[in-house]
């Protein structure tokens, strides 16, 4: 089985992290390449960043030509996932519904654990689109930037992310969170400060990651993909510029975009 990854921003680091954390959750068999866009954001935190860094995944996709069973879309609460769906003809599992689906089966209610607060919109927005909205009991930010989240790690300041993210895991607990949910692709990395929240606070702890690698896993094992009846359908043909301003079309050999 073979899984696409794409990171939401255009830092090689950061998606080397993501791989990492995407391997260590595949089964047997299961291979993952990880995709960054040539352009957009380095870090998405915010709507401004989050929209661009969608038609950066779409584009990025697009011009993919390597055989994929599956798209996982490493970006927490970003916008694109519904486009995704309609460009590609495998299944495609965002980290965001991911890890909140897989949360509402630990607990009646889930925190979201996020970087920075400005975010906390965003997210909610995207897990009301998922349905999963009603059952998270808050997101709550650490502080910490995306960027950060790899200059500290596992090496860097650790006791300064402990402490952030334990204070943050307070706050949704006290919110009447019963699970928490990582909500940034860049935490996946944080195994050691994960294991602290959790004994610390005794509550589970889900990966979006790891939690959409075993979702797509298990789609395509049982034969499942997008439906393409209504919401989802192939779209329209039509003429589309692809990319930054300045870049050529590239369009299919009947004027359609070229999809999968």
């Amino acid at each position: 089985m073979r899984i696409v990854v794409t990171n939401c921003n255009t830092t090689q680091e950061m998606t080397e992290d993501i791989v990492r954390g995407a391997r260590a959750a595949a089964g047997p068999g299961t291979t993952v390449t990880g995709l960054t866009p040539a352009w957009g954001p380095e870090s998405a935190e915010g709507w401004l960043d989050s929209y661009l860094s969608a038609a950066a995944v779409l584009d990025t996709l697009r011009t993919y030509d390597g055989p994929y069973d599956a798209v996982v879309m490493a970006g927490f609460g970003e916008h694109g996932r519904e486009g995704v769906r309609e460009l590609v003809d495998v299944p495609v599992v965002d980290i965001t519904e991911a890890a909140a689906h897989l949360a509402c089966l630990l607990g009646r209610r889930y925190g979201v654990i996020t970087t920075l607060e400005r975010s906390r919109g965003q997210i909610e927005d995207s897990l009301y689109a998922a349905g999963v909205a009603q059952n998270c009991a808050a997101v709550v930010g650490t502080g910490l930037g995306v960027l950060e989240l790899g200059e500290l790690g596992e090496v860097g300041d650790a006791d300064r992310t402990e402490v952030a993210f334990v204070a943050a895991a307070e706050r949704a607990r006290d919110a009447g969170a019963e699970v928490l949910v990582l909500g940034c692709a860049g935490m996946t990395g944080l195994r050691r400060v994960v294991s602290v929240v959790e004994d610390k606070l005794g509550l589970p702890v889900v990966d979006g990651v790891a939690a959409a690698v075993k979702l797509a896993e298990s789609l395509v094992s049982l034969g499942l993909t997008t439906s393409r009846v209504g919401s989802y359908a192939k779209p329209l043909p039509k003429r589309r510029t692809w990319g930054p301003p300045g870049a050529p079309a590239a369009l299919g050999p009947s004027g359609e975009p070229q999809v999968r």
